[in-house]
């Protein structure tokens, strides 16, 4: 069984800084790709960065040069770094880990469970 679990959302006044982390537990014999989304409130869930496993990354325009995401393979985590926030990037902020968890590998889709962001103006 795999376990997907996020953290380090909050309240935070426009300007400030927030970090998010992602870690997967369980039986995980690899992890592909990893990325962060985000919904808010009356909209579609949107890509707002994404990494793979060699460490390429592409981020949404909106947040590039503001947001940093990184991954730590050996601890099967994956962080968002968030400065520069602006009321916009309020929402709920989900990770997306492609875990390879059977042999043969066949990749599936992983969702955390959401964290807040809640940036006020």
């Amino acid at each position: 069984q795999v376990h997907v679990v996020e953290s380090g959302g909050g309240l935070v006044q426009a300007g400030g800084s927030l970090r998010l982390s992602c870690e997967a537990s369980g039986r995980i014999f690899s992890i592909n790709a990893m990325g962060w989304y985000r919904q808010a409130p009356g909209k579609q869930r949107e890509l707002v960065a994404g990494i793979t496993r060699g460490g390429s990354t592409n981020y949404a325009d909106s947040v590039k040069g503001r947001f940093t995401i990184s991954r730590d393979n050996a601890k099967n985590t994956v962080f968002l770094q968030m400065n520069s926030l602006k009321p916009e990037d309020t929402g709920v902020y989900y990770c997306n880990l492609e875990l390879v968890t059977t042999f043969p590998p066949r990749p599936v889709d992983y969702w955390g469970q959401g964290t807040q962001v809640t940036v006020s103006s």
